[in-house]
C-alpha cells in the first residue's frame, strides 16, 4: 500500500477511499469537469500524488488516512418523491431531505417514484463492494402491478426479460397477492423492475425495496433512518470482504 501511495493513486480510487462517491460516479464527476487537481481540471485515470490538492466543485477533498475515521452507515426508508442524488440542483435530493450532520452518499439508487430501503455511507470502498454487479448481492422488493399476476408472468420474470439491450439475470419471484409479487434481484439496471414489467405488458403501481443483502427495512417508518451497527454491520462487512 505504501508503494502504491508513493507511485500515486488513481483519482477514482482516491475519491472512493475518501468517502466522496463510488469509483463509477467519480469518473462521471471527472467527465463533467467537477474535479480539479492543484487547481487544474482533472483527467480520466489521473494519478494523485501525496500532497496534491483535490477538489470537488471547488471544495477540498480530505484524503483518507490512517486516522480512525468513523465509518457511517445508515439505513433510510426513502419516501416517494425523493431523489437519490447529492446534486443540489435537484430540489428533492436525499441529502437535503435527511440533513445529516456529516458527509454521506447514497449507495446506489432507488427511483423517485419508489420507496423503501436506501443505504448511505461515508465509506466509498464499502459502497463499491455493495454495488459491484459481479458480486451478485441480493436486493429484495415488494411490487404491486395493474393487473393479475399469472404463472406465465412469474415464469418469464424469473427466467430473464429482455430490456436495455440485454437480458436480465434469472431471479427469485413469488406471488404475494392477486396483483402483487416479491422479487429478489442480483443486479441493478436502471428502473429494472419497472422495465421488466413493461416488457410483459404490466405496469408497476407501487414499488418498495425491503432488503439489501442482510440489511432489512423492517418496521422503519417512511422518512426515518437508523444506524447500521453491531452484528448487522459486521455481517455486511463480511459479505463484502471488508
Amino acid at each position: 500500500m505504501e508503494r502504491e501511495r508513493a507511485d500515486g493513486v488513481r483519482l477514482n480510487k482516491y475519491l472512493s477511499e475518501a468517502g466522496v462517491c463510488s469509483r463509477r460516479e467519480a469518473d462521471r464527476y471527472v467527465e463533467a469537469g467537477r474535479i480539479t487537481v492543484d487547481g487544474q481540471p482533472a483527467s480520466m485515470g489521473q494519478k494523485i500524488m501525496p500532497g496534491q490538492r483535490v477538489c470537488l466543485d471547488g471544495k477540498p477533498v480530505k484524503e483518507a488516512g490512517k486516522t480512525e475515521d468513523r465509518r457511517i452507515l445508515i439505513a433510510v426508508n426513502k419516501p416517494k418523491g425523493i431523489v437519490c442524488t447529492t446534486s443540489k440542483k435537484e430540489k428533492d435530493n436525499i441529502i437535503d431531505f435527511l440533513d445529516y450532520p456529516e458527509r454521506i452518499y447514497p449507495v446506489g439508487r432507488l427511483d423517485k417514484d419508489s420507496e423503501g430501503l436506501l443505504l448511505l455511507t461515508n465509506d466509498g470502498e464499502l459502497m463499491n463492494e455493495i454495488l459491484k454487479a459481479r458480486n451478485y448481492h441480493e436486493k429484495e422488493y415488494e411490487v404491486k402491478v395493474n393487473r393479475p399476476v399469472t404463472n406465465t408472468f412469474l415464469k418469464k420474470m424469473s427466467s430473464g426479460v429482455p430490456i436495455l439491450d440485454t437480458v436480465t439475470r434469472p431471479c427469485q419471484v413469488e406471488r404475494t397477492g392477486e396483483k402483487s409479487f416479491r422479487i429478489v434481484l442480483t443486479q441493478g439496471l436502471n428502473r429494472q423492475i419497472r422495465r421488466m414489467c413493461e416488457s410483459l405488458d404490466y405496469r408497476v403501481t407501487d414499488l418498495k425495496r425491503t432488503r439489501i443483502m442482510n440489511i432489512r427495512l423492517g418496521r422503519l417508518a417512511v422518512g426515518s433512518w437508523r444506524n447500521v451497527t453491531g452484528k448487522e454491520l459486521n455481517e455486511l462487512l463480511k459479505l463484502t470482504g471488508r
